[in-house]
């Protein structure tokens, strides 16, 4: 019995020390806490995660199944050949936006591949919604706060521009309705504007053989048909997600989208080649004509203004169909000093209705951007103004371009300093004087890369 007493008395006193023990221990731990240094008392807080919102993945409902026959003229015009596999790249590529509320919030991330052209092209059509589309009524927005939107307003903006592209390549804006060649039927796409747009299933409808290599995608695509821009703008929202998760095939779907869109005998023609894909030995960064199709309507690998008629007096002058309409964003291009004049935009693509540019600078895409709507209306806004470049990559550089230089500092600056001086200017100096000759530029700062 007494060694049942000293038992119980044992067990007691320790029940009653732990709290205590507890107790001591947290005091102790907070002295400990109130002697760190600031700089590590910092380290020890918990920092949870941001702008980690995702969009809700919805089931793939209707659509009618894609048939073999567009399938494989599907492949083919875009990858060249429907027998061996497509570039992969497409496939794993999304609109992926970068964190809301943040510098840069208003840009896309995307790798170094060839959708870059394609994902810089939307890069620039949303800086047109962000700038100048947004409302009109709120006086107190400023250019600043206008690109660090909120993560539903950067869902708005790439559902607008994704149904843009799609609708301005099935003839749904101007400029599509008059950018046919004579062997182009322009019935049906003025009257009654037919978008299409692919989202894939998991069912496969056509079979895997010699003829046609299965890439996972293209074969179970679904289409469905719209002729409303806002039922266009309803249905992509509804399965953003499918453009915009990072690693998905986002830039395929679009791209698959537009052509269906302009048709497939059209974007043929826009090639000007019967034999010739919109994808095959094309650079790095993706080729021309994707570009052009995504800010025109139409898939032509030529820049400048009208048609030229190109021959000799042995052969029949071909036309070649470039731009035929001013289009709201520019495409500036600078490939090297030695660049050929036909490589050249025309005033078209220089001067847009916009102040935005997708630029091509050495193999690399990029927007050039000013927040001032009426820069290219007015002469005095164009004398000394700021302009943004931007990549999807990340880089990021404010410069300063001031015209005044051509007529005011000509004297200050002649013979071999002159020369000296576009020697030493940079790729993108160069690229900014293609459309402002001779302007002085200054960097605001180190650019981000």
């Amino acid at each position: 019995m007494e060694e049942l007493e000293d038992t119980e008395e044992g067990t007691n006193s320790a029940s009653t020390s732990t709290p205590l023990a507890s107790a001591r221990g947290k005091k102790h731990c907070t002295e400990m806490r109130s002697e760190k240094p600031v700089y590590l008392r910092q380290k020890e807080k918990i920092i949870y995660p941001r702008n980690t919102r995702t969009l809700a993945k919805i089931a793939v409902v209707g659509g009618r199944p894609i048939d073999e026959e567009t399938c494989m003229a599907l492949r083919s015009l875009v990858f060249g050949n429907c027998a061996t596999p497509p570039r992969p790249e497409w496939a794993r590529t999304g609109f992926t936006l970068r964190p809301y509320g943040q510098s840069l919030a208003f840009g896309l991330r995307a790798p170094r591949n060839t959708t870059r052209g394609l994902v810089t092209a939307v890069q620039a059509i949303m800086l047109k919604h962000f700038l100048f589309k947004c409302n009109k009524e709120d006086t107190r927005t400023t250019p600043e706060s206008l690109l660090k939107p909120s993560y539903d307003r950067q869902i708005d903006v790439l559902t607008s521009s994704i149904a843009e592209i799609v609708w301005r390549c099935a003839g749904g804006f101007v400029v599509q309705n008059t950018g046919c060649s004579p062997n182009q039927s322009v019935t049906g796409n003025a009257n009654v504007p037919r978008a299409v747009v692919v989202l894939p299933q998991e069912t496969p409808y056509v079979q895997h053989s010699v003829q046609y290599f299965q890439d996972g995608l293209t074969e179970t695509l679904h289409l469905f048909e719209f002729e409303s821009l806002q039922d266009l703008e309803i249905f992509i929202k509804r399965y953003l997600y499918l453009f915009q998760d990072e690693g998905g095939p986002g830039a395929k779907l679009l791209l698959y989208s537009a052509v269906l869109s302009r048709g497939l005998t059209k974007v043929r023609a826009d090639l000007e080649d019967r034999k010739g894909s919109m994808l095959s030995g094309c650079p790095e960064e993706g080729p021309t004509n994707v570009v052009i199709l995504s800010l025109t309507g139409r898939a032509s690998p030529h820049l400048h203004n009208g048609v030229l008629h190109v021959g000799d007096e042995n052969t029949y002058a071909v036309p070649q169909w470039g731009v035929l309409v001013r289009s709201e964003i520019g495409f500036l291009v600078h490939e090297g000093d030695a660049q050929l004049a036909s490589k050249q935009p025309g005033s078209r693509l220089k001067t847009p209705s916009l102040p935005i540019w997708v630029t091509l600078c050495h193999g690399h895409h990029g927007v050039l951007f000013n927040t001032n709507r009426e820069l290219l209306r007015n002469y005095h806004a164009e004398r000394r103004f700021e302009i943004q470049y931007f990549t999807c990559g990340g880089s990021h550089a404010i410069l300063t371009v001031d015209t005044r230089s051509s007529t005011e500092n000509d004297t200050e600056l002649e013979g071999a300093s002159k020369e000296a001086l576009d020697i030493a200017a940079t790729p993108l100096e160069k690229l900014i004087r293609s459309k402002w000759q001779d302007a002085y530029i200054q960097w605001n700062g180190a650019p981000l890369m």
